[in-house]
């Protein structure tokens, strides 16, 4: 039996997470000048990659740019004594399978689930001293009902009906997500027996259509349909509508109004952690922790990651196959295949020399859709905002809604197309759509005692200002001071609490974390972007028209998220070729 077959029969002055040394303190050694596959980029979906074969029996070395692992599933010190969870913050499409099959447990991650997981205070306008309104949700939909009742009883009696008709398109869409797409190239051009191979690709989808039944035109509407169609013929009260529509917009240069929206309603619900389906969460340590127990559980069964070890060119054969990659510092690490965790943009048009590439497959590249509107701010405070809707305790203890996902500037989903239509111009949103996250508030390892770190995922901010003017310190700063009071009038004190702050607007999360156009996604997860056409159409399998090389990251099928399902699938896929060769 070969040995592939004994397998499955720095910012500035911020520094890592300390779990990451502990993870590569067995790994960097030497450097050898050969091993059977190399991983561009250690991110969370290139270590897995990486994991699954070193599992598989084939010798595997990782390489990193930054200093750290993780790509943007980071833990950075920041600011002095407080731990930032810089660019990924919240948890709960990680694939289950890569949770217990990398034992990711017994590596070291811990969860903190969030219950209720969602708040939306109100800014109400002459409330004669009353308590504003807010909408908080969590996993009690009794609870749940009551608290949209205060908008609209014809909604509560509506929203588990809602929930029920979404957990069933999840369901369908979950085998999807663990397998290549549908192999059209194989289809097309290939021999009888890859033809026939290919037809085991269908069975997911085969799969999904029996799931969905005669309800299929619904839930294609679904797919298809702006978010906002989808949610009007549910619901009438906007606080609702516009809850549950931050959903499909976030990360997204998009707005509820925009066809195809409605696709990324179901993050909501598919996610599945520790067996609970829909369940959100923060990560003990921040979410480096994820990366350090992926790398850990690599490690344990000897791959070798190397930081501050840049990959500057993909090898390639004169007989047109991959056969390594040149590192900045010019040296040779030859591979018989190679895995890139990086972007299908720094993968293809960067690293790949182009003359092994078809023009027409460089031209689709080069033609993604990259736009992002997310600019991140990190926010280290001496105590926990105190919402006008739901006052704190007079010690100032973290109260149910401090764990939640807080939605601001979201009352209305037509302020979130406003907000839009902002970028559109060239302009930072005036009222940017905010999703405030306290995960101190649960992992009290992140602050200083009675001090807390925040999340801000916050949008729409266009890559380029209007004029073509780029983002200087003096932009970055009055964006940040916009949001900031935006947040001071749902809980007044906030500025006065902030000890110290970090603002990503999209290119510096494309410079910090080689996210193109600072999109978390690497590209756009519209409808012309996903399954048979992620990143390009023939070439959504994981391989690449240059033989040995992959993709394994973001750009590929399933897409981006903190979800792995994209390293996993391709480490299968380079298995079998391997085996095959």
């Amino acid at each position: 039996m070969t040995a592939y077959g004994r397998g499955l029969s720095r910012a500035m002055g911020a520094s890592p997470h300390p779990g990451w040394r502990r993870a590569l303190s067995d790994t960097r050694g030497r450097l050898k000048p050969e091993y059977d596959a190399v991983v561009v980029g250690a991110g969370h979906n290139g270590l897995v990659a990486a994991a699954y074969l070193q599992r598989f029996g084939v010798n595997t070395a990782v390489f990193e740019r930054r200093h750290v692992i993780g790509g943007a599933a980071v833990t950075e010190e920041i600011i002095p004594g407080f731990k930032f969870s810089r660019a990924s913050y919240l948890l709960s499409l990680l694939r289950p399978q890569i949770y217990s099959e990398l034992e990711l447990k017994k590596h070291g991650l811990r969860l903190h689930l969030r219950n209720p997981y969602s708040f939306t205070p109100m800014l109400e306008e002459g409330a004669g001293g009353k308590v504003p309104r807010s909408l908080l949700l969590g996993t009690d939909m009794a609870e749940n009902q009551k608290q949209i009742a205060q908008f609209s009883r014809k909604d509560a009696q509506a929203f588990p009906k809602y929930e029920a008709f979404m957990d069933r398109l999840a369901l369908a869409i979950d085998p999807l997500l663990d397998s290549a797409p549908v192999d059209l190239e194989a289809f097309q051009r290939g021999s009888l027996l890859q033809r026939l191979k290919s037809l085991s690709t269908l069975k997911p989808l085969w799969q999904a259509g029996c799931i969905l039944g005669a309800q299929l035109p619904q839930y294609y509407q679904v797919l298809t349909a702006p978010a906002a169609k989808v949610l009007d013929q549910w619901f009438e009260s906007e606080p609702l509508k516009a809850t549950l529509a931050t959903d499909a917009v976030i990360g997204a240069m998009t707005n509820p109004y925009i066809p195809g929206s409605g696709y990324v309603l179901l993050h909501h619900v598919m996610g599945n952690l520790e067996g609970i389906r829909g369940a959100w969460g923060y990560v003990q340590g921040g979410m480096g922790a994820l990366s350090d127990a992926i790398a850990s559980s690599a490690t344990a069964h000897g791959v070798s990651i190397f930081t501050e070890k840049t990959v500057a060119k993909v090898q390639v054969s004169s007989g047109g196959r991959v056969q390594g990659v040149v590192l900045q510092d010019g040296s040779e690490v030859r591979s018989k295949v190679v895995l890139s965790n990086a972007s299908p943009q720094i993968t293809f048009l960067k690293l790949t020399p182009q003359e092994w590439l078809p023009k027409e497959f460089v031209a689709r590249i080069a033609q993604l859709d990259t736009q992002s509107p997310v600019t991140k701010i990190n926010v280290a405070v001496n105590r926990l905002p105190d919402f006008l809707a739901a006052p704190n305790t007079p010690r100032g203890q973290p109260l149910p809604h401090h764990q939640c996902s807080i939605h601001l500037n979201c009352e209305d989903t037509l302020l979130v197309h406003r907000a839009f239509e902002d970028a559109l111009d060239g302009l930072p949103s005036e009222r940017p759509l905010i999703e405030l996250c306290i995960p101190s508030s649960l992992d009290p390892t992140l602050a200083p005692p009675g001090c807390h770190v925040i999340s801000l995922f916050t949008q729409y901010t266009p890559y380029t200002l209007a004029g073509g003017k780029a983002w200087d310190e003096q932009q970055r700063n009055a964006y940040a001071d916009r949001v900031f009071d935006c947040i001071e009038a749902y809980a007044p004190g906030f500025k006065g609490s902030v000890v110290g702050r970090d603002i990503l607007t999209p290119p510096d999360l494309e410079r910090v974390f080689g996210l193109p156009g600072g999109n978390i996604f690497h590209c756009a997860m519209s409808l012309d972007q996903l399954y048979f056409a992620r990143p390009v159409p023939l070439h959504s399998g994981y391989r690449s028209p240059l033989r040995g090389l992959y993709l394994c990251g973001s750009g590929a099928h399933p897409g981006g998220g903190v979800m792995g399902a994209a390293g996993r699938n391709a480490a299968h896929v380079v298995f079998r070729d391997l085996r095959s060769m």
